[in-house]
């Protein structure tokens, strides 16, 4: 698959799996294709000064962050996470919803 053919591509996650050096060493050539040619949107659990669990060699890590926040618009949002507040808000539901009945049968 080229490497330009899609105008964006999006990797989601991107810090949350360590990687070895080999498979960093793609994910760097990949960045490294993409830039200047074609959008890319990453999200990561992590800011980018714990990137060393992303990538394990540190100058890799910098030459790739550096490609990254070129020409980047950077987006930083300090929020709750989606899933912990829709599993608070079930278990909040739960709590409040009475027992329900279960239902006695008599064999004849």
């Amino acid at each position: 698959m080229p490497v330009g053919k899609y105008h964006l591509l999006i990797l989601d996650d991107l810090s949350y799996v360590h990687k070895d050096h080999a498979e960093t060493s793609v994910l760097f050539e990949l960045i490294g294709a993409r830039y200047e040619r074609r959008s890319m949107l990453i999200t990561a659990n992590q800011p980018f000064a714990d990137w060393n669990k992303v990538f394990p060699d540190h100058a890799m890590m910098i030459a790739a962050i550096d490609r990254l926040v070129h020409h980047s618009i950077i987006f930083e949002m300090n929020v709750e996470s989606f899933r912990r507040r829709g599993a608070i808000e079930r278990k909040n539901r739960a709590l409040d919803t009475p027992p329900k009945k279960i239902k006695e049968t008599t064999s004849s």
